[in-house]
């Protein structure tokens, strides 16, 4: 089935792209919820779950909501970012702005007429209770997203600029066959193939929102409190699992470029800024540009700029190099 999108020339003028972490808490938790998370976020997954088991986090209020037997949950949970870059206190403050209305439209458009406990507590005291639901939310992101959030932030913003460039050298036909093979855009019409079969307008354009821990598919939301959202996995999200893991780079690696140049090869297999860098090596800012100078200068890194932000990555070149020496190590590892 699918969902096609009427775009205007004006709606396609009004897209834009977003980065949310409220988005990636909402899609993180989701992941936990399933007895099988995304092959994109295991590594997440499994650092969440040991992280949970160590101390529990409390979501009387919120987890009913989101995870439940209805194929949806409340939009109102999860607002489209007012601006290209928000917060998580900008995001919850737009979610606790939500009018009483609203949450009893959107709770009544999920649950149906006879809600449950969770959802009948928060349309009888809307102001109370979305206060309680953002303190949760603002606990499992600080809890379960903070301590990767300036990784999750450089993916995130990589795949955008990417986006962008696709966006520039093609147009929209580029940026939505790029984008997802889900999505196919034609005569004015963007083209989900998704659970819903209907039609819609994307009054105002579209919000782009790229997700790092949500499930390999698009998802659109045309209920929320502002416009229309589109989520899509962003690209990459495979280096911050191998982040994640800890693992050492390869010795043959190590023997070639030197153990600190390893180091960083391997935590750049997930885009990173020299500072956020230097404090997950226990090192100084000067020394990370140091050896990244000489891992650019021999490809073996490249960097974007966003902004203020300079952000490194490994390039294909650097992950064969990683690659290669990791084979080489299990082979020597399996001779009897």
């Amino acid at each position: 089935m699918a969902l096609s999108i009427e775009i205007s020339a004006t709606d396609l003028a009004g897209t834009r792209f977003a980065v949310s972490p409220l988005a990636e808490t909402i899609s993180g938790l989701h992941q936990l919820a399933r007895p099988e998370p995304s092959p994109r976020a295991r590594g997440w997954v499994r650092w969440a779950r040991d992280e949970l088991a160590r101390q529990p986090l409390r979501l009387a209020a919120t987890w009913p909501l989101l995870v439940s037997d209805r194929p949806s949950w409340p939009q109102f949970l999860l607002p489209a970012p007012a601006t290209t870059r928000t917060s998580i206190d900008d995001d919850l403050d737009a979610l606790r702005r939500t009018t009483p209305q609203q949450v009893a439209v959107s709770l009544h458009r999920v649950f149906g007429d006879a809600l449950p406990a969770a959802a009948r507590e928060l349309a009888d005291a809307p102001k109370e209770r979305l206060a309680l639901v953002a303190a949760e939310l603002r606990a499992a992101h600080d809890r379960l997203v903070l301590p990767h959030w300036p990784r999750i932030r450089a993916l995130l913003e990589t795949d955008i600029a990417h986006r962008a460039a696709q966006l520039t050298s093609g147009g929209a036909a580029r940026l939505f066959a790029d984008l997802h093979r889900d999505l196919d855009w034609s005569d004015g019409r963007l083209t989900v193939l998704t659970d819903q079969r209907d039609a819609a307008t994307a009054h105002g354009g579209l919000v782009l929102l790229p997700v790092a821990l949500g499930p390999d598919r698009v998802i659109v939301k045309r209920n929320t409190t502002t416009w229309t959202t589109l989520r899509y996995p962003c690209r990459g999200i495979a280096g911050l699992g191998t982040v994640l893991d800890r693992a050492p780079a390869p010795d043959d690696t190590v023997r070639l470029v030197g153990r600190s140049k390893a180091a960083l090869l391997r935590a750049l297999t997930a885009p990173a800024t020299t500072t956020d860098l230097a404090r997950e090596l226990g090192t100084t800012p000067s020394a990370v540009a140091q050896h990244l100078a000489v891992l650019r200068a021999n490809g073996l890194v490249d960097r974007q700029r966003h902004g203020r932000r300079v952000i490194y990555a490994t390039t294909p070149l650097g992950r064969a190099l990683l690659d290669a020496g990791g084979r080489d190590q299990d082979s020597s590892r399996a001779v009897p």
